[in-house]
C-alpha cells in the first residue's frame, strides 16, 4: 500500500509541523441567520483591517481564526446580510462565540444568485463541485410550473439528461446509477416522480444542493460518477411561518417554526398532484377510470441541547401510482429517515454521528382472470457514519471517520391470480455489508499553495441469506448449464472485495482573482442497475457485487483554471477531465433481467472511459444574473460480447452541450427568466432491415450498438414572475407564468419502426376498413411542444 504509507507520512508531517511551530491562540465560533438559526456557509470572518488573513465559515457555519492581541474588532460579513462588527475581549475568546446576522433588504442592483463569498471559486479547494442556491432553482422556468431540483442540475456543465422531460442525469460519462443522491445523508434510490418527469424534492423545504463531479471528499463514497447532496432546511425558532404554491398540476405547502421553544424547531413540507382529478372530467370512459398521481411529505425537527450538542431528525415519504381502467396498476414508494448528532468537543475538535435508513418498493398488479398477477419487490439500505474533525492550527483541517452500510435486496415475488395460467416466480434475496474507513487532511502549505489528501478504504462482503449458482466452465451464460448451487445462512460470508480509494487535490493561487486546481479521485461502487432503459424505470433491477459481478472502479484526473473579474461580478472556469472505468456492466442482446434468479447470465462486464472539457461563464451580481455553459465530452464502453467487441457509445454520449440561464429583475415586483438548451442527439441503434414473422413486421438490428443518433435537441423556456412588493404584510403572494418549449420544437422522445397502412399512421387494421397499401415507415413520438403553465406562490 504505497499510497497509504505516503498519506501516513503526510499526516505525521502535518502534525509535526504544527507541534514544532509557535503556539498561537485562536477563537472559535459559528455564524447563524438571526431569523431561523440556520448556519451561514462561506461567511467572511476577519479582524478589522486584516481582511486578507481572514477565514470563511464551513458547512456548519463554524470557523476558527488566529488571534495575536485582544481586545480587537472582529468583522463578520455575508452576501445578502448586514455586516456585524464586534469587539472581542479576553473572556469572550475563551469559549465558542455565536454570531447572528440579519438579512438585509437587497437593492435592485445588488441581486445575488449564490449564497457564498464572491471569490470562493478562486480560493477554495473545490473542483468539479457545483452549488446551486434554492432561490436560483426557483427562478428557472419550469415544466408544468413545477420547479425541479434535478432538472436544474441538467443545466450545469458536465451533466447530461436522459431525454425530453426527464430528471435522470449522467455526469462525466457515468450512468444514472453511478450517482449517489442523498437527502440529509440518507440515499434515495429512485429520486423521481411520474416516470422521471419530476424529482422527489419539494424545493420549499430544502436548504441546499451540492453536486460533486470530481474531487469528492474522502468522507463520501459508494458511487463511481457523482454525489448529489441535498439538505432539508431547519425551521426558524421565532414564529410559525408558511409558504407554498398552487400550480397547473400540483399544489404544495410548507410550515416551519419553533417546536417547544427557541431551542427546538420543526419544518414539514407536503406536495400532491391532482392530475387524476382532471382525468375524471373526460367523457372517454377508458380515460375517466384511469389514475395518475404522486405525493411526497418531508419533515425535520432539530433540538439544540446546549452550547455543544445539537440533534436533528429528518424523514421523507413519497409515492406514485398509475392505474389503467382498474385493470392495471403500478405504484412505487420511497421512505427515507435519518438522525444526526453534532457535538463541539472543544474549540478545535468536533464530532458528528449519523444514522439512516432508506427503503424503496414497487408493486405491479394486473387484474385479469386468465393472466392476472401481483408482482412486488423492495430494497433497503441502513447505515451508520461517524465523523471527527480536528482544527490543529490555522490553515489545517483534519477529518477521519467510519461509515458502515447494510444492503438488503428482497426477493422478487410474482404471485398469479387464483385462476391465472401464469406460473409463480420467486428469486433469492441479496445482502451486502460495506464498511468504510476514511481520513483526510487539508493543509495550507503557503499563501498560494493549498493541498488536500485523503484515503477511503472500503471492505465489502456479500452475505447470506442467499444462493450462488455454479456453472460449467466456471463462467455464467444463458446457454451454460448450472452444475451446482451453494446456499448460505444469515450473514454468512459469500464473497469479499476491498479497495483503497485515494483522493488528492492541489490549488495554486496565481493572484487574488486567478487560480489553477488539479485533482485525482478513485471510487469503488458495489451496486449497479441492470436495465434496458437508460432513463431509469421504477422496476429497474439492482445488482449487488458478488461471485460473478465485480465492483465498478472509477479513476478520474481533472485540471481546472478559475478566474474572477469585474470585482467578482463575473466568474469564468474551464475544467478538463479524463475518467477510466473498469467492471461496468451492460446487457446481452435480448437480455431478460427482471424475473431471473440467475441475473449474472444476462450481464457482460468490461471497460469504459470518458473525457471532456467544461466551460462556465457566470454573472452573480446585478439586475441580470445567470450563466452560459458549454461542454464537449465523449463517453465510450468496450465490453466483450457487445458491439462485436468494439468500442461503442452508450446512449448518453452527447459530444456537444450548450446551456444558457438568465434571470432579470425589472423592478421589485417584476422579474423574468429564460433558459436555452442545445445538445447533440443521443446515441441509438436504428434498424438495418426488417422481416416478417407470424404476419408481424419485425425490425432487424445490426450487431454494432448505437451507431446512429437522434436529431440534435434544442429548446427554449421562459417565465415571468409578478410578486407583491408591499412590506409588512403577513400574506405575500406572487404569480409565475411559464412556457416550456417556447418555439414548439418537436424533439423526438422515441421512434417506432413499423408498417404504415394507407399512408395513415393512425390506421387501425381491425376497425378502419380495407387495406390498400402497406409500406415500412417510421413514427416519431414527442412529448411536449408549446406548453404554458401558471403557478400562484405564497408566504405567510
Amino acid at each position: 500500500m504505497p499510497f497509504f504509507r505516503v498519506l501516513t507520512l503526510f499526516f505525521l508531517a502535518s502534525f509535526g509541523f504544527q507541534a514544532f511551530s509557535q503556539q498561537q491562540r485562536s477563537i472559535v465560533g459559528e455564524v447563524l441567520d438571526v431569523s431561523n438559526s440556520e448556519p451561514l456557509v462561506g461567511a467572511n470572518v476577519y479582524w478589522e483591517g486584516k481582511s486578507s488573513s481572514g477565514v470563511v465559515s464551513d458547512i456548519n457555519g463554524k470557523f476558527q481564526l488566529a488571534v495575536s492581541e485582544l481586545p480587537f474588532r472582529l468583522v463578520i460579513s455575508y452576501v445578502g446580510y448586514e455586516q456585524s462588527i464586534r469587539i472581542i475581549n479576553e473572556k469572550e475568546a475563551e469559549k465558542p462565540i455565536r454570531f447572528f446576522l440579519k438579512p438585509e433588504e437587497m437593492s435592485l442592483d445588488e441581486i445575488i444568485i449564490q449564497e457564498r463569498r464572491p471569490d470562493e471559486q478562486v480560493k477554495n479547494m473545490e473542483m468539479g463541485k457545483a452549488t446551486v442556491p434554492i432561490e436560483t432553482i426557483k427562478n428557472i422556468p419550469a415544466l408544468f410550473g413545477e420547479v425541479d431540483l434535478l432538472r436544474s442540475l441538467q443545466l450545469l456543465p458536465g451533466v447530461k439528461s436522459a431525454g425530453e422531460g426527464t430528471t435522470g442525469i449522467f455526469v462525466r460519462g457515468g450512468s444514472a446509477d453511478q450517482n449517489l443522491v442523498q437527502l440529509d445523508g440518507a440515499p434515495v434510490y429512485n429520486p423521481s416522480h411520474f416516470f422521471g418527469i419530476f424529482s422527489v424534492f419539494n424545493p420549499d423545504g430544502l436548504k441546499s444542493v451540492d453536486l460533486y463531479k470530481g474531487n469528492m471528499p474522502a468522507s463520501f463514497g459508494g458511487r463511481a460518477a457523482s454525489l448529489i447532496d441535498v439538505s432539508l432546511r431547519e425551521g426558524n425558532n421565532v414564529k410559525i411561518r408558511g409558504e407554498g404554491g398552487i400550480g397547473s398540476i400540483s399544489s404544495r405547502l410548507t410550515l416551519d417554526g419553533p417546536l417547544f421553544g427557541k431551542n427546538s424547531t420543526f419544518i414539514i413540507s407536503g406536495r400532491r398532484t391532482y392530475a387524476d382529478l382532471f382525468l375524471k372530467l373526460s367523457s372517454d370512459e377508458n380515460i375517466k377510470n384511469n389514475k395518475l398521481n404522486f405525493h411526497d411529505l418531508s419533515g425535520k425537527v432539530a433540538f439544540v441541547l446546549n452550547n455543544r450538542d445539537k440533534i436533528s431528525l429528518s424523514s421523507y415519504e413519497g409515492s406514485d401510482f398509475l392505474g389503467l381502467d382498474e385493470e392495471f396498476g403500478l405504484g412505487w414508494t420511497n421512505w427515507v429517515s435519518s438522525v444526526n448528532w453534532s457535538r463541539v468537543n472543544t474549540e478545535k475538535f468536533f464530532f458528528d454521528l449519523q444514522g439512516y435508513h432508506s427503503r424503496y418498493s414497487y408493486t405491479v398488479e394486473f387484474d385479469d382472470p386468465e393472466n392476472g398477477f401481483e408482482w412486488s419487490n423492495k430494497l433497503s439500505e441502513s447505515g451508520l457514519k461517524a465523523l471527527w474533525t480536528l482544527l490543529p492550527g490555522s490553515g489545517t483541517q483534519v477529518k477521519w471517520g467510519v461509515h458502515s452500510q447494510y444492503y438488503h435486496f428482497a426477493p422478487i415475488d410474482l404471485e398469479p391470480s387464483p385462476e391465472s395460467a401464469i406460473q409463480p416466480i420467486a428469486t433469492n434475496p441479496k445482502n451486502g455489508l460495506l464498511n468504510n474507513l476514511f481520513a483526510s487532511v487539508e493543509q495550507e502549505v503557503s499563501p498560494k499553495l493549498r493541498v488536500e489528501a485523503g484515503l477511503r478504504w472500503g471492505l465489502f462482503n456479500q452475505v447470506g441469506k442467499g444462493v450462488d449458482y455454479l456453472y460449467e466452465g466456471g463462467k455464467p451464460g444463458p446457454e451454460i448449464d448450472i452444475t451446482d448451487s451453494l446456499s448460505y445462512g444469515t450473514l454468512e460470508n459469500m464473497q469479499f472485495y476491498q479497495g483503497l480509494e485515494p483522493r488528492l487535490a492541489f490549488r495554486y493561487l496565481i493572484n487574488e482573482r486567478f487560480s489553477i486546481k488539479t485533482a485525482y479521485n478513485r471510487n469503488f461502487q458495489y451496486i449497479q442497475i441492470a436495465s434496458n432503459s437508460s432513463a431509469g424505470l421504477p422496476i429497474d433491477r439492482w445488482v449487488l457485487s458478488g461471485r460473478y459481478v465485480e465492483p465498478v472502479r472509477s479513476d478520474q484526473v481533472s485540471l481546472g483554471l478559475f478566474h474572477n473579474f469585474d470585482q467578482n461580478r463575473w466568474e469564468f472556469s474551464v475544467e478538463g477531465y479524463y475518467k477510466d472505468l473498469d467492471n461496468v456492466i451492460d446487457l446481452r442482446n435480448g437480455a431478460q433481467v427482471l424475473f431471473t434468479d440467475q441475473v449474472e447470465t444476462e450481464l457482460l462486464a468490461g471497460k469504459g472511459w470518458a473525457y471532456g472539457a467544461e466551460f462556465l461563464l457566470r454573472k452573480n451580481i446585478g439586475k441580470t444574473t445567470g450563466w452560459l455553459a458549454y461542454t464537449w465530452s465523449r463517453t465510450w464502453r468496450k465490453i466483450d460480447g457487445v458491439s462485436k467487441n468494439e468500442p461503442y457509445n452508450p446512449r448518453f454520449d452527447r459530444p456537444n452541450d450548450v446551456t444558457l440561464v438568465l434571470n432579470h429583475e425589472f423592478s421589485p415586483s417584476w422579474s423574468a427568466g429564460l433558459t436555452f438548451v442545445y445538445t447533440t442527439g443521443q446515441a441509438v441503434s436504428y434498424p438495418v432491415g426488417s422481416y416478417e414473422m407470424d404476419n408481424q413486421f419485425v425490425p432487424l438490428y445490426s450487431e454494432y450498438r448505437n451507431l446512429d443518433r437522434f436529431p440534435n435537441y434544442h429548446r427554449m423556456d421562459a417565465s415571468v414572475t409578478w410578486k407583491n412588493a408591499d412590506k409588512g404584510r403577513k400574506w405575500r403572494g406572487s404569480w409565475n407564468f411559464s412556457i416550456y418549449n417556447l418555439y414548439g420544437r418537436k424533439n423526438p422522445f422515441a421512434y417506432e419502426f413499423r408498417k404504415i397502412y394507407n399512408d395513415d399512421i393512425n390506421f387501425d387494421t381491425s376497425e378502419d376498413g380495407e387495406i390498400i397499401s402497406a409500406t415500412p415507415g417510421v413514427v416519431m413520438t414527442y412529448l411536449f411542444t408549446f406548453l404554458p403553465s401558471i403557478t400562484y406562490n405564497f408566504q405567510f
